[in-house]
């Protein structure tokens, strides 16, 4: 019997290798070297890559056989995800390899610019024994502000507190009573930044978080205090951030991160008071191991048909076929709630109606929690770690399930009640030959509207002249209306419009529009890939 075939495209662990075992036939190339690449590539079942190997279209068209493409590491720039998709190829990452090396880089940077170390030891390299110009400042008593309590916000917080400090946290989907059982106090972002000494970032990148902190935000920061970003690029703003710094407003900054990488030209790499690595969060000999153990371990599954726990694009694994269609919406469902809700719920009920349920649906209440946290956390979301989010913030799910549907052949809701009491629901379907995803009910009031890549969804009081005041709003900022869907209960009652556009409107839209119709409620959804 022919042994599946694995190339393993560039340098990795030696336990990498271990971990695919006997079963399989191991090629290696130079994944960099663009000919050798498109030459080894052609009859392989899997290639296992790190950054310089780029998976895009042009590779995956010579790939005759590949079933999968395993990233060892977290990001995936270098592969063409919605091409491998297409062309039923697996993605796979390590999304959890990294998040021990990402703390300890975070708190290296933030000890390194309160003690000045890099600056005092270049000065006494070049011979200048300067003690007087490099005193620092302690950690201890101090006030932390973690911005954004995710999976390495966590760890940083825990390991600063061992310091004797004071940690505070900003995070719009974390309870108080989570943040609570850690000894951390929930705050806005503005108290975070107006009482904290040190300020790490621990935020994913998003359309939300590009430029949180920004030139108003940094107005509130202390003068003496510390900024870290060691998360992406882009959620605190380089020019505010230099002009703070230059200006005196802030004492120093760690960063590890940049709005554009590689990044080797930066105004702020000509100040004393900042401290900047080329991203090295993820570089340690220990990510580096647990990353190759961790595709490896998900190319034997994906290889023997079983369900891969980090596939970034497709679920793969025993699944009836009647199933499958449904995963990529239950995961769209959970991002649409977590939009709408503004949070995570504090209890959740993934319910699957229909005939679908004859089946093992179990699958569609990973794949709703994958979609809920997908765009709250800072790390990637993948059916394994989604439960663990939930457990992590208090969150208890269930999953129901029910053969009768009268209106659908098969349908699925998410609803959860949230902190304040709250309740939330959205349901949706998959309809005709093509199998069209549908947005059919928010909190009960149905509609019936194909779910798109950016909606706008509203509740209001129902009355004259809405539509008209959404058209002429969007209009005058250039958005065009590609749909409109509206559920009420009655005449003049409680009303949820759903918009899709074709293209995102802008903040400041939305709300000029929640303020013109009286809106208790206004909530961009984007399901952007």
């Amino acid at each position: 019997m022919t042994k599946p075939v694995v190339l393993i495209a560039e340098e990795l662990s030696p336990a990498t290798v271990e971990a695919l075992g006997p079963d399989f036939e191991i090629r290696s190339c130079d994944g960099s070297d663009r000919g050798q690449l498109l030459a080894a590539i052609a009859d392989v079942d899997a290639i296992l890559i790190r950054s310089a190997t780029k998976v895009d279209a042009e590779a995956l068209a010579a790939a005759k056989n590949l079933k999968v493409v395993a990233r060892a590491g977290v990001g995936l720039d270098n592969v063409d995800v919605k091409a491998s998709t297409q062309a039923g190829v697996m993605v796979v990452n390590a999304p959890t390899s990294n998040i021990v090396s990402a703390a300890e880089l975070a708190i290296a940077l933030l000890f390194a610019v309160a003690r000045n170390v890099p600056q005092a030891s270049a000065a006494l390299k070049d011979g200048k024994w300067a003690r007087s110009k490099y005193t620092g400042i302690e950690v201890y008593e101090k006030t932390v502000g973690v911005v954004g309590l995710g999976r390495i916000g966590v760890l940083v917080a825990q390991r600063l507190m061992a310091f004797g400090t004071k940690v505070v946290a900003y995070d719009p989907y974390v309870s108080s009573a989570r943040a609570g059982q850690m000894g951390v106090r929930l705050v806005g972002l503005d108290e975070l930044l107006t009482e904290a000494d040190f300020i790490t970032v621990h935020l994913p990148k998003t359309p939300e978080t590009v430029g949180l902190i920004g030139e108003e935000q940094l107005r509130r920061v202390k003068p003496t205090a510390v900024l870290v970003n060691a998360a992406r690029g882009g959620i605190v703003d380089e020019a505010a951030l230099f002009a703070a710094l230059k200006e005196g407003r802030l004492a120093g900054a760690g960063l590890d991160v940049y709005a554009k990488e590689p990044c080797t030209d930066s105004p702020l790499f000509e100040l004393d008071n900042v401290v900047a690595l080329p991203h090295l969060g993820a570089s340690t000999d220990e990510a580096q191991e647990k990353a190759g153990i961790a595709v490896a371990r998900s190319v034997r599954l994906a290889l023997s048909g079983e369900l891969v726990p980090d596939a970034v694009n497709v679920s793969g694994g025993v699944i009836a076929e009647d199933v499958r269609p449904g995963i990529p919406l239950a995961e769209k469902l959970g991002r649409v709630f977590t939009a709408i809700a503004g949070s995570v719920p504090v209890q959740l009920d993934v319910e699957v109606r229909g005939e679908i349920t004859a089946n093992d649906v179990s699958v569609l209440r990973l794949a709703a929690l994958k979609g809920m946290f997908r765009d709250v956390v800072e790390s990637q979301v993948s059916y394994v770690n989604a439960p663990v989010l939930a457990a992590e913030r208090g969150v208890e799910v269930r999953l129901l399930t029910d053969p009768e549907s009268p209106e659908y052949r098969n349908v699925v809701t998410l609803s959860g009640s949230l902190a304040d009491g709250t309740r939330v629901s959205v349901a949706g379907t998959l309809t005709g030959p093509k199998q069209v995803e549908k947005l059919v009910a928010i909190d009960g009031l149905d509609l019936e509207v194909p779910l798109a890549e950016n909606m706008l969804v509203l509740r209001y009081t129902d009355r004259p002249g809405i539509i008209g005041a959404l058209g002429r709003l969007l209009g005058d900022a250039g958005v065009n209306i590609a749909a409109m869907q509206v559920g009420r209960a009655a005449e003049g009652g409680v009303a949820v419009s759903v918009l899709t556009l074709d293209s995102a409107a802008p903040a400041t839209v939305v709300d000029e529009i929640a303020r013109e119709i009286g809106a208790s409620s206004a909530r961009l959804v984007s399901l952007d890939d």
